[in-house]
């Protein structure tokens, strides 16, 4: 036990040095590079510029506007740190990502897919938005997943069968295949068309809002608006996952020892559970726990297609709308995720392979 205690503690020191590594760096380049000036320079002055058109309507010597004017600007300035040099900026905004502290946005497209009047913490838009993509992504990932482990197995006794084509095929079709087309004609066929499913994502904020309130209205509702998009990232998904999980199952049932196994007239149920299985776990489990972990990231252009008010929504607003701090934080997030899903990933290691706990 002291040497799994020890290897995950190395591992978990190099994971966190990782994070703040990465966290200077996003810093260093937003600020280094004059971006996060223009944009907070940007900022003052839509500020400013309301600012003077609402004191001109009762102030009519140009004078104090001017000097009024001057002076709410200096102190929009001393709030959003422009008066300090940009390297000061970069550490502040540094230790207040490391410690989750994301400020506020007042951003009225960023309110509205939280479903709240601005200003909003970062920090609980990203909350907020979260559970949203793991409806929508995360969810079918997992019957990706599911579905796969449940299939591949079974395919590897039989390579260069019908079904065997079958897979290789249809993954060949869906790896080729944007998400995003396959989306739109989704949408077309069964929400426009055949009126299966609702044409506005949009409405599912209230339910989840509202899903205390009413747990057993608004949960079908949300099986109802999460159900079309599922099948998309399903559909368009599965097939890599059965052909990834089958290469790595062909790849260990080629080895000698499963040779051996099928010698001793061992039961094919027994040589796939302790011989193929077991042995291609390790590459399986890498492949599951990374795409849980990015699937938390969302699909900016799925999530614009069906305008749903997840992850990649945010992103896309944020970076379009030159939003920093929420671009750094939402970096910071992803990089907290992956972080974790790694570290997870190491204790599994130990689990599945023992011979990790010597290296």
């Amino acid at each position: 036990m002291v040497g799994v205690a020890s290897v995950l503690a190395r591992r978990a020191l190099m994971l966190a040095v990782a994070v703040i590594v990465i966290v200077l760096l996003t810093a260093l380049i937003l600020e280094a590079t004059g971006y996060s000036t223009r944009v907070l320079k940007a900022i003052v002055d839509s500020y400013v510029k309301a600012y003077r058109q609402d004191i001109s309507r009762t102030i009519r010597n140009e004078t104090m506007v001017n000097e009024l004017t001057e002076k709410y600007k200096l102190e929009l300035e001393e709030i959003y740190g422009l008066n300090k040099p940009w390297y000061v900026r970069a550490s502040t905004f540094v230790k207040n990502t490391l410690l989750m502290d994301f400020g506020i946005t007042d951003r009225e497209d960023i309110a509205s897919i939280v479903g709240k009047a601005p200003p909003l913490r970062v920090s609980d838009v990203i909350a907020t938005v979260i559970p949203r993509t793991v409806i929508m992504i995360t969810v079918a990932e997992i019957i990706c997943i599911a579905i796969a482990l449940a299939i591949a197995p079974r395919l590897v006794y039989k390579i260069g069968s019908i079904a065997d084509r079958a897979v290789v095929a249809y993954a060949a079709f869906t790896n080729a295949l944007p998400i995003w087309w396959l989306a739109m004609l989704f949408i077309l066929m069964f929400s426009y068309q055949l009126r299966v499913f609702p044409t506005d994502y949009r409405y599912i904020i209230a339910f989840i809002r509202d899903l205390s309130i009413d747990p057993i209205t608004n949960f079908a509702q949300i099986i109802y608006y999460a159900a079309l998009p599922i099948i998309t990232v399903v559909i368009a998904l599965l097939g890599g996952w059965l052909y990834g999980i089958r290469a790595q199952l062909i790849r260990v049932i080629r080895e000698d020892f499963v040779f051996v196994a099928k010698a001793k007239g061992l039961p094919d149920p027994t040589i796939t559970k302790k011989y193929i299985v077991r042995v291609a776990a390790p590459p399986i489990m890498t492949s599951i726990i990374l795409a849980l972990a990015g699937s938390i990231g969302g699909y900016i252009i799925t999530e614009s297609v069906f305008e749903w008010p997840g992850m990649g929504t945010l992103y896309y607003l944020a970076i379009s709308g030159g939003e920093a701090s929420i671009v750094m934080a939402l970096t910071y997030v992803f990089t907290l995720i992956y972080v974790i899903a790694r570290f997870i990933l190491e204790a599994l290691y130990i689990v599945l392979d023992p011979r990790i706990r010597i290296t």
